[in-house]
Protein backbone atom coordinates (compact mmCIF):
# COMPACT_ATOMS: atom_id res chain seq x y z
CA UNK A 1 0.00 0.00 0.00
CA UNK A 2 2.79 2.15 -0.31
CA UNK A 3 2.79 2.90 -3.74
CA UNK A 4 3.76 6.29 -4.49
CA UNK A 5 1.59 6.89 -7.00
CA UNK A 6 -1.46 6.94 -4.67
CA UNK A 7 -1.80 9.84 -2.38
CA UNK A 8 -4.76 8.47 -0.32
CA UNK A 9 -6.25 11.89 -1.00
CA UNK A 10 -9.66 12.78 -3.12
CA UNK A 11 -8.11 12.72 -6.48
CA UNK A 12 -9.12 13.13 -10.38
CA UNK A 13 -6.53 13.48 -12.88
CA UNK A 14 -7.43 13.02 -16.88
CA UNK A 15 -4.68 14.55 -18.55
CA UNK A 16 -4.97 15.18 -21.96
CA UNK A 17 -5.41 12.05 -23.78
CA UNK A 18 -8.44 11.16 -21.75
CA UNK A 19 -11.67 11.31 -23.09
CA UNK A 20 -14.89 11.07 -20.73
CA UNK A 21 -18.21 11.23 -21.49
CA UNK A 22 -20.35 11.55 -18.33
CA UNK A 23 -24.15 11.40 -17.94
CA UNK A 24 -25.33 12.69 -14.48
CA UNK A 25 -28.95 11.55 -12.26
CA UNK A 26 -29.40 15.46 -12.69
CA UNK A 27 -29.34 15.66 -16.30
CA UNK A 28 -31.53 12.34 -16.47
CA UNK A 29 -33.59 11.56 -14.05
CA UNK A 30 -34.67 8.34 -15.50
CA UNK A 31 -31.11 6.89 -13.77
CA UNK A 32 -32.32 7.93 -10.33
CA UNK A 33 -35.25 5.67 -10.50
CA UNK A 34 -32.33 2.73 -10.32
CA UNK A 35 -30.62 4.28 -7.93
CA UNK A 36 -27.79 5.44 -9.62
CA UNK A 37 -25.62 8.93 -9.46
CA UNK A 38 -24.00 8.60 -12.97
CA UNK A 39 -22.98 6.66 -15.81
CA UNK A 40 -19.95 6.83 -18.61
CA UNK A 41 -17.64 5.74 -20.83
CA UNK A 42 -13.92 6.56 -20.91
CA UNK A 43 -10.97 6.38 -22.98
CA UNK A 44 -8.33 7.02 -20.58
CA UNK A 45 -4.31 7.53 -21.00
CA UNK A 46 -1.82 7.98 -18.17
CA UNK A 47 -1.55 10.09 -16.04
CA UNK A 48 -5.31 8.88 -15.86
CA UNK A 49 -5.77 8.26 -12.17
CA UNK A 50 -8.84 8.28 -9.78
CA UNK A 51 -9.58 7.63 -6.16
CA UNK A 52 -12.18 7.96 -3.82
CA UNK A 53 -11.65 7.65 -0.16
CA UNK A 54 -14.75 6.54 0.42
CA UNK A 55 -17.69 5.42 -1.57
CA UNK A 56 -21.00 6.25 -0.70
CA UNK A 57 -22.51 3.91 -3.49
CA UNK A 58 -21.65 0.88 -5.76
CA UNK A 59 -19.31 1.28 -8.66
CA UNK A 60 -18.87 -1.43 -11.19
CA UNK A 61 -16.33 -0.73 -14.06
CA UNK A 62 -16.20 -2.81 -17.46
CA UNK A 63 -13.14 -2.91 -19.82
CA UNK A 64 -13.88 -3.12 -23.40
CA UNK A 65 -10.59 -2.01 -24.38
CA UNK A 66 -6.97 -2.16 -23.32
CA UNK A 67 -6.26 -3.06 -19.96
CA UNK A 68 -6.04 -0.64 -16.30
CA UNK A 69 -5.28 -1.40 -12.65
CA UNK A 70 -7.92 -1.08 -9.46
CA UNK A 71 -7.24 -1.54 -5.96
CA UNK A 72 -8.48 -4.55 -4.80
CA UNK A 73 -7.44 -6.34 -1.49
CA UNK A 74 -4.95 -4.12 -0.95
CA UNK A 75 -3.08 -4.32 -4.38
CA UNK A 76 -2.74 -3.20 -7.66
CA UNK A 77 -4.77 -5.55 -10.00
CA UNK A 78 -4.74 -5.47 -13.82
CA UNK A 79 -8.51 -5.36 -15.16
CA UNK A 80 -8.37 -6.15 -19.14
CA UNK A 81 -10.63 -5.86 -21.93
CA UNK A 82 -13.48 -8.89 -21.42
CA UNK A 83 -13.33 -8.35 -17.48
CA UNK A 84 -15.49 -6.09 -14.84
CA UNK A 85 -14.91 -5.06 -11.84
CA UNK A 86 -17.15 -3.92 -8.82
CA UNK A 87 -16.87 -2.14 -5.80
CA UNK A 88 -19.09 -1.96 -2.93
CA UNK A 89 -19.81 0.94 -0.72
CA UNK A 90 -18.08 2.23 2.14
CA UNK A 91 -14.31 1.25 0.56
CA UNK A 92 -11.42 3.24 -0.83
CA UNK A 93 -12.09 3.29 -4.74
CA UNK A 94 -8.81 3.69 -6.83
CA UNK A 95 -7.99 3.05 -10.52
CA UNK A 96 -5.57 4.12 -12.91
CA UNK A 97 -4.33 3.87 -16.75
CA UNK A 98 -1.02 2.19 -17.51
CA UNK A 99 1.47 3.17 -19.32
CA UNK A 100 2.07 2.65 -22.67
CA UNK A 101 -1.82 1.54 -23.36
CA UNK A 102 -5.31 3.14 -24.18
CA UNK A 103 -8.12 1.97 -21.45
CA UNK A 104 -11.77 1.93 -22.72
CA UNK A 105 -14.49 1.27 -20.21
CA UNK A 106 -18.05 1.85 -18.98
CA UNK A 107 -18.96 2.65 -15.63
CA UNK A 108 -22.52 2.69 -13.59
CA UNK A 109 -21.68 4.50 -10.18
CA UNK A 110 -25.03 4.14 -7.33
CA UNK A 111 -25.53 6.96 -5.05
CA UNK A 112 -26.29 5.50 -1.54
CA UNK A 113 -26.06 2.46 0.19
CA UNK A 114 -29.10 1.45 1.05
CA UNK A 115 -29.86 0.99 -3.22
CA UNK A 116 -26.47 -0.45 -3.61
CA UNK A 117 -27.44 -3.16 -1.16
CA UNK A 118 -30.35 -4.24 -3.61
CA UNK A 119 -26.89 -4.97 -6.32
CA UNK A 120 -24.24 -6.16 -4.42
CA UNK A 121 -24.84 -8.94 -2.23
CA UNK A 122 -22.37 -11.12 -0.19
CA UNK A 123 -21.80 -13.50 -3.21
CA UNK A 124 -21.26 -10.78 -6.10
CA UNK A 125 -17.85 -11.02 -7.81
CA UNK A 126 -15.08 -8.68 -7.19
CA UNK A 127 -13.45 -9.14 -10.60
CA UNK A 128 -14.56 -11.59 -13.40
CA UNK A 129 -15.15 -12.46 -17.04
CA UNK A 130 -18.12 -10.14 -18.56
CA UNK A 131 -19.07 -9.60 -21.96
CA UNK A 132 -18.68 -5.53 -21.86
CA UNK A 133 -20.21 -4.47 -25.08
CA UNK A 134 -23.99 -4.90 -24.09
CA UNK A 135 -23.31 -2.57 -21.28
CA UNK A 136 -21.25 -0.09 -23.50
CA UNK A 137 -23.84 -0.19 -26.05
CA UNK A 138 -26.78 0.54 -23.25
CA UNK A 139 -24.84 3.74 -21.79
CA UNK A 140 -24.44 4.69 -25.30
CA UNK A 141 -28.00 4.52 -26.27
CA UNK A 142 -28.98 6.48 -23.01
CA UNK A 143 -26.29 9.14 -23.58
CA UNK A 144 -28.23 9.38 -27.74
CA UNK A 145 -31.82 9.39 -26.27
CA UNK A 146 -30.90 12.02 -23.89
CA UNK A 147 -28.94 14.63 -25.87
CA UNK A 148 -33.10 14.85 -27.74
CA UNK A 149 -35.75 12.95 -25.39
CA UNK A 150 -38.30 11.60 -27.41
CA UNK A 151 -39.92 9.72 -25.12
CA UNK A 152 -39.94 9.28 -21.07
CA UNK A 153 -40.46 5.58 -21.74
CA UNK A 154 -37.54 5.21 -23.83
CA UNK A 155 -34.97 7.08 -21.31
CA UNK A 156 -36.30 4.48 -18.54
CA UNK A 157 -35.76 1.63 -20.70
CA UNK A 158 -32.19 2.60 -21.38
CA UNK A 159 -31.87 3.09 -17.38
CA UNK A 160 -33.49 -0.20 -16.73
CA UNK A 161 -31.30 -2.07 -19.30
CA UNK A 162 -27.95 -0.45 -17.72
CA UNK A 163 -28.89 -1.37 -14.20
CA UNK A 164 -30.18 -5.16 -15.66
CA UNK A 165 -26.75 -5.50 -16.64
CA UNK A 166 -25.58 -4.51 -13.40
CA UNK A 167 -27.58 -7.06 -11.96
CA UNK A 168 -26.01 -9.90 -14.36
CA UNK A 169 -22.33 -9.71 -13.06
CA UNK A 170 -23.81 -9.02 -9.31
CA UNK A 171 -25.66 -12.16 -9.34
CA UNK A 172 -24.14 -15.32 -9.44
CA UNK A 173 -25.09 -17.89 -12.29
CA UNK A 174 -28.59 -18.85 -11.02
CA UNK A 175 -27.97 -22.44 -12.21
CA UNK A 176 -25.38 -23.01 -9.17
CA UNK A 177 -26.45 -21.46 -5.83
CA UNK A 178 -23.52 -22.90 -3.60
CA UNK A 179 -21.69 -19.86 -3.64
CA UNK A 180 -24.32 -17.46 -2.99
CA UNK A 181 -25.79 -19.82 -0.24
CA UNK A 182 -22.46 -20.00 1.48
CA UNK A 183 -21.65 -16.27 1.48
CA UNK A 184 -25.19 -15.11 2.75
CA UNK A 185 -24.44 -17.52 5.53
CA UNK A 186 -21.32 -16.23 5.94
CA UNK A 187 -22.33 -12.45 5.48
CA UNK A 188 -24.34 -12.49 9.19
CA UNK A 189 -22.13 -14.36 11.20
CA UNK A 190 -18.85 -12.54 10.56
CA UNK A 191 -17.70 -12.42 14.15
CA UNK A 192 -18.03 -16.21 14.18
CA UNK A 193 -14.43 -18.82 13.29
CA UNK A 194 -14.86 -19.05 9.54
CA UNK A 195 -12.37 -21.78 8.61
CA UNK A 196 -12.24 -22.73 4.52
CA UNK A 197 -12.99 -26.84 5.84
CA UNK A 198 -16.06 -25.09 7.56
CA UNK A 199 -17.21 -23.17 4.30
CA UNK A 200 -16.13 -25.98 2.13
CA UNK A 201 -18.18 -28.24 4.17
CA UNK A 202 -21.31 -25.88 3.66
CA UNK A 203 -21.41 -26.35 0.27
CA UNK A 204 -20.82 -30.22 0.60
CA UNK A 205 -17.49 -29.21 -1.49
CA UNK A 206 -13.50 -30.09 -1.12
CA UNK A 207 -11.53 -27.15 -0.09
CA UNK A 208 -10.09 -27.39 -3.50
CA UNK A 209 -12.56 -27.58 -5.16
CA UNK A 210 -14.20 -24.26 -3.65
CA UNK A 211 -10.83 -22.28 -4.22
CA UNK A 212 -11.12 -22.98 -7.45
CA UNK A 213 -14.66 -21.93 -8.13
CA UNK A 214 -14.63 -19.12 -5.98
CA UNK A 215 -12.01 -18.02 -8.36
CA UNK A 216 -13.58 -18.49 -10.95
CA UNK A 217 -16.74 -16.96 -9.78
CA UNK A 218 -15.80 -14.33 -7.46
CA UNK A 219 -12.07 -13.13 -8.91
CA UNK A 220 -10.56 -14.21 -5.44
CA UNK A 221 -9.77 -17.32 -3.43
CA UNK A 222 -12.81 -17.90 -0.16
CA UNK A 223 -10.00 -16.55 2.79
CA UNK A 224 -9.63 -13.65 0.80
CA UNK A 225 -13.89 -13.04 -0.16
CA UNK A 226 -13.96 -14.07 3.67
CA UNK A 227 -11.44 -10.64 4.89
CA UNK A 228 -13.21 -8.52 1.80
CA UNK A 229 -16.80 -9.38 3.88
CA UNK A 230 -14.96 -8.40 7.09
CA UNK A 231 -13.08 -5.26 6.19
CA UNK A 232 -16.17 -3.93 4.27
CA UNK A 233 -18.24 -4.85 7.21
CA UNK A 234 -15.52 -3.04 9.42
CA UNK A 235 -15.29 0.43 6.93
CA UNK A 236 -19.22 0.28 7.60
CA UNK A 237 -19.31 0.18 11.32
CA UNK A 238 -16.67 2.69 11.34
CA UNK A 239 -17.98 5.39 8.99
CA UNK A 240 -21.68 5.13 10.82
CA UNK A 241 -21.23 4.17 14.50
CA UNK A 242 -19.38 5.20 17.08
CA UNK A 243 -17.78 1.79 18.04
CA UNK A 244 -14.72 1.09 19.70
CA UNK A 245 -11.78 -0.11 17.57
CA UNK A 246 -11.99 -3.19 19.52
CA UNK A 247 -15.62 -3.33 19.37
CA UNK A 248 -15.67 -3.28 15.27
CA UNK A 249 -12.82 -5.98 15.42
CA UNK A 250 -15.05 -8.24 17.38
CA UNK A 251 -18.07 -7.83 15.61
CA UNK A 252 -16.06 -9.03 11.95
CA UNK A 253 -14.63 -11.85 13.92
CA UNK A 254 -11.08 -10.17 14.98
CA UNK A 255 -10.09 -11.15 19.09
CA UNK A 256 -6.94 -9.47 18.55
CA UNK A 257 -7.71 -5.22 17.52
CA UNK A 258 -3.61 -5.08 16.67
CA UNK A 259 -4.74 -8.11 14.06
CA UNK A 260 -7.72 -6.61 12.81
CA UNK A 261 -5.97 -2.66 12.55
CA UNK A 262 -2.70 -4.01 10.51
CA UNK A 263 -5.27 -6.02 8.11
CA UNK A 264 -7.77 -3.45 7.93
CA UNK A 265 -4.69 -1.11 6.28
CA UNK A 266 -3.37 -3.33 4.38
CA UNK A 267 -7.08 -3.95 2.76
CA UNK A 268 -8.41 -0.77 3.18
CA UNK A 269 -5.39 2.12 3.23
CA UNK A 270 -5.51 3.74 6.81
CA UNK A 271 -5.85 1.91 10.45
CA UNK A 272 -9.44 2.13 11.87
CA UNK A 273 -8.83 5.27 13.41
CA UNK A 274 -7.24 6.89 10.97
CA UNK A 275 -10.54 6.26 8.97
CA UNK A 276 -12.77 7.04 10.47
CA UNK A 277 -11.00 10.36 11.33
CA UNK A 278 -11.44 10.73 7.78
CA UNK A 279 -14.98 10.48 7.40
CA UNK A 280 -15.35 13.06 9.84
CA UNK A 281 -16.41 16.59 8.47
CA UNK A 282 -13.14 19.39 8.74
Amino acid sequence: MSDPLLSFRETTVLGERTQEWRLMAEKCPALALYGIAHVGICHAAPPFEVVRLELKGAYLLSCYAGSGSVLMDGRWQRVRAGWTFMAPPHVLLAFRAESGTKWGFSWVRYQLPDKAKLVVSPASPALARFAPEPLKHAVLGLFFENKEPQSPRLLSLWAQMIHDYVLLFARPNPGDRRLERLWEEVAPKLSEAWTLERMAAICFLSEEHLRRLCKKELGRSPVNHLIHLRMQKAAELLALTDDKVEVVASAVGYANAFVFSNTFKRWIGWRPSEYRKKRQPS
